[in-house]
């Protein structure tokens, strides 16, 4: 049996899943996390096979949510489900130790196959995915931000504020200040209206 631990801060979402995977003989739903300290504090006190997380939650959350995991129990499988397109996150997600990347307009039958897959030891990517991180021999400046810089210039994309950044990822206005200063320099963009047009133009936003 697939013990599998599901981490969304949309309850709709994680019993649309649960229903999923009610229908399958070799998957369980082990436990629910509505925020990314629920799945870590889950994950410190049982054992599941395989971990699916959304990235975007409050607290804890994205690529440093999947680092804490595999830090915290390396053996655990990380099935990243956003609504993220691949092109942005799945790289960073399977470096940051994600056995899988699926975005929340897949098919169910997708999500059953991705989840033997990965509880078995595999990988899994789409093959547009695949082919994108393969052909990627051309970097784009924003590949050269670290985690958290992209953390901050997603959130930066969707229009939120200094202040209303560093509550979601607990940090200070300052840090939040200082790393935006480092994002326009490194995408030689002068101003935020200038980031979201280089967002549209690299599809970093759906």
């Amino acid at each position: 049996m697939i013990r599998v631990l599901i981490a969304d801060d949309h309850k709709i979402v994680r019993d649309g899943l649960r229903r999923i995977l009610a229908a399958t003989a070799d998957i369980e739903v082990a436990a629910e996390a509505a925020s990314g300290d629920e799945a870590l504090a889950l994950v410190k006190a049982n054992d599941y096979d395989v971990a699916m997380l959304d990235l975007s939650m409050p607290g804890l959350a994205g690529i440093a949510l999947v680092k804490r995991l595999k830090a915290e129990k390396p053996r655990l499988r990380v099935l990243v489900l956003s609504m993220h397109g691949e092109h942005q996150y799945a790289a960073r997600a399977l470096k940051a130790g994600a056995s899988g990347y699926l975005t929340k307009d897949s098919a169910s039958e997708q999500l059953v196959g991705a989840l033997r897959k990965i509880a078995a030891g595999g990988v899994h990517i789409s093959d547009a995915a695949a082919a994108s991180l393969v052909g990627a021999a051309e970097r784009s400046a924003h590949e050269g931000l670290s985690d958290r810089e992209f953390e901050v210039l997603r959130l930066l994309i969707e229009g939120l504020g200094p202040t209303e950044i560093g509550e979601k990822l607990h940090l200070s206005v300052k840090t939040v200040s200082t790393h935006k200063t480092r994002i326009l320099e490194k995408l030689k963009v002068g101003s935020t209206a200038e980031l979201v047009r280089y967002a549209l133009q690299h599809k970093l936003v759906d």
